[in-house]
C-alpha cells in the first residue's frame, strides 16, 4: 500500500502523484494507491494521515510525500514504523508557510483560508533526526529553489538518498525515479 502525501496547497491532482496512480493501476496494483486531499491545517492534515496508516500493517505501508508532504511523512513514519519516500520535503515549514494568513486558492483551484496559528501546528509535527534511516529514501534536487538540497541532506544524514543534479522543486523529471521509488516501496513490477 502506498499512501501518497501531496504538498502544501497541493492535491491529488499533482502530477507525481496522478504519474505515481498511472503506474500503480498499470500494475493493477490501483487500489493500493491513496492519495487524499491534505486539509491545509497542519494538525487536521496529521489526524487523516494517522488515522488512514493505522488501517494498514505498517510492514506493507509505504509512505511517499511531496514537500510539506514530505514533512508528514517524516512524522507519520517515525509514529507508525513505515517506509518513507521523500520528494524534496519541507525541513522546517513553520519558518516560511503560513506567513500571509488569508484566502488563497489551492493546486484544485479551491479557495482555502491559511491562518497563521498553522505554523504552531507544524512546529509540533517536528521530529528531529529519523531513528530508522533504512527506512527512508530521499529524492533531494540541487536545482530546487523552494527548498535548500543541502538542509536536505542533513536532515536525513545515513538514509538512502538520490542526489538529482538540477531538475526542480516540482521534480519535472519524476517519471525517471519512478521504477526506483516503487521499488523501495517493494513494488516489483516483474511480479505485479
Amino acid at each position: 500500500m502506498i499512501l501518497y502525501l501531496h504538498g502544501f496547497l497541493s492535491s491529488p491532482l499533482s502530477g507525481k502523484a496522478r504519474q505515481m496512480q498511472a503506474a500503480m493501476a498499470a500494475l493493477g496494483l490501483g487500489d493500493d494507491f491513496l492519495c487524499p486531499a491534505l486539509p491545509v491545517s497542519p494538525r487536521a492534515a496529521a489526524e487523516m494521515v494517522l488515522a488512514l496508516a493505522q488501517l494498514e500493517d505498517p510492514a506493507r505501508l509505504s509512505l511517499v510525500g511531496s514537500s510539506l508532504g514530505g514533512y508528514y511523512a517524516s512524522w507519520l513514519a517515525e509514529r507508525v514504523g513505515c517506509r518513507a519516500v521523500l520528494l524534496n520535503p519541507a525541513i522546517r515549514p513553520y519558518d516560511h508557510l503560513f506567513t500571509e494568513p488569508g484566502w488563497h486558492t489551492d493546486y484544485a483551484g479551491n479557495t482555502v483560508e491559511i491562518r497563521a496559528e498553522f505554523a504552531d501546528e507544524l512546529r509540533a509535527l517536528a521530529t528531529g533526526a529519523v531513528t530508522r534511516p533504512d527506512r527512508y529514501f530521499l529524492l533531494a534536487a540541487t536545482g530546487d529553489r523552494v527548498i535548500d538540497y543541502r538542509d536536505m541532506l542533513e536532515q536525513y544524514a545515513g538514509c538512502r538518498i538520490r542526489l538529482i543534479e538540477g531538475s526542480d522543486h516540482a521534480l519535472s523529471d519524476f517519471p525517471a525515479y519512478l521504477p526506483e521509488v516503487l521499488d523501495f516501496c517493494g513494488i516489483n513490477p516483474a511480479k505485479a
